[in-house]
């Protein structure tokens, strides 16, 4: 809902200041935020500057996954080739089910990316190789985020990243929204890109 609002924004127009209703959001508990200490009607609040990703398939406010989300990955999903540039530099270039581009720190009930945060200009990239007897241990470590670090789960930081996939499209999905399939993917922070009233 905040990445549609953001989408109809020009980069560059001056920053919204929006009264945000927490209502479960992984990007408001990124920032600690349960959304319970005001009424709906309070006036007043702290205003936060977080920031967005532009890509070329649509806005994210929270994260993008390129192929299988990491809490549904399971050992039949296959590895393919895809090549991870981030800020012009590959990190990657192997077979992998998962490209992560965080802008959050959570995805559902996964402390995904313990060290992100929604407001410090860069995305976190994650590119998950895990051979299919990794993958059942890794998603138990999730929900504590000690499933980092690990030798086939390789992170970088950057503000920008490029997606390669030379099998053919992967799913894409940003903020948990399916947007199709893609061969290739191009992201960005937009940094800042709201200003969020708690």
């Amino acid at each position: 809902m905040l990445a549609a609002f953001l989408a109809d924004r020009p980069d560059g127009s001056p920053l919204a200041l929006v009264r945000f209703v927490a209502d479960g959001s992984d990007l408001a508990r990124a920032v600690g935020w349960s959304g319970r200490h005001a009424a709906p009607d309070a006036v007043g609040g702290i205003a936060v500057e977080l920031d967005a990703i532009d890509t070329d398939a649509g806005l994210a406010c929270n994260a993008v996954v390129v192929g299988v989300a990491p809490p549904r990955l399971r050992a039949w999903h296959r590895r393919r080739p895809v090549t991870v540039t981030v800020d012009g530099r590959t990190t990657f270039a192997g077979a992998a089910t998962t490209v992560v581009i965080a802008n959050g720190q959570y995805l559902g009930d996964a402390d995904l990316v313990p060290r992100g945060h929604p407001g410090d200009g860069r995305l976190e990239v994650q590119v998950y190789s895990l051979r299919p007897t990794e993958r059942g241990p890794m998603r138990r470590r999730l929900a504590s985020g000690t499933h980092l670090p690990h030798p086939r789960i390789v992170s970088a930081s950057g503000r920008s990243v490029r997606v390669t996939a030379a099998a053919g499209p992967r799913p894409v999905a940003l903020d948990g929204r399916p947007v199709g399939g893609r061969s290739e993917l191009t992201a960005a922070v937009r940094h800042p890109a709201v200003r969020l009233l708690l």
